[in-house]
């Protein structure tokens, strides 16, 4: 894959050699065919305040709601949340070690296809196991939160 800065260089490069060559064109012929580009250039590319503000509204009520969740993530304010959490960040440390970040995105792309698929495909089983590993995850979760009763969520 060609790097992002290469193809714009390629492009610059072409469409500047183009210009000079219709520019040279022109003077030997003494014509005045204008510019190249001419319909490009002529063509609105800028967005209106009314076309981006739906748009910044529901974005920035995403960012609201991440900031404040992660407020609560690391300021501790439910430690069991806080704790799958920094759980959750050493993880994704570790692996993030062992894998490029384009690994990890195509990586993701291709289950983001592939798992549907699979899931469709074998769904008596996943729903089976996936079943039994929640028990297990809540029984082991219950033994924890009765043995610690600091960990217990607050009822609001």
């Amino acid at each position: 894959m060609v790097p992002l800065y290469l193809q714009c260089d390629v492009l610059f490069v072409v469409t500047f050699s183009f210009r000079v060559y219709k520019n040279v064109l022109a003077a030997i012929q003494k014509s005045d065919n204008g510019h190249p580009f001419k319909a490009l250039l002529d063509f609105n590319v800028t967005l209106s305040e009314e076309e981006v503000n739906p748009i910044v509204n529901k974005i920035l009520k995403h960012v609201n709601c991440t900031v404040v969740e992660l407020r609560r993530l690391f300021l501790v304010e439910d430690v069991v949340d806080s704790l799958k959490f920094g759980l959750m960040l050493w993880v994704l440390s570790h692996v993030g070690s062992w894998f490029n970040g384009m690994t990890l995105l195509i990586l993701g792309v291709v289950a983001i296809f592939t798992l549907p698929k699979v899931y469709e495909v074998n769904k008596v089983q996943i729903d089976q196991y996936l079943e039994l590993a929640s028990k297990q995850v809540k029984n082991v979760v219950d033994k924890v939160t009765n043995k610690l009763p600091f960990l217990k969520k607050k009822k609001q």
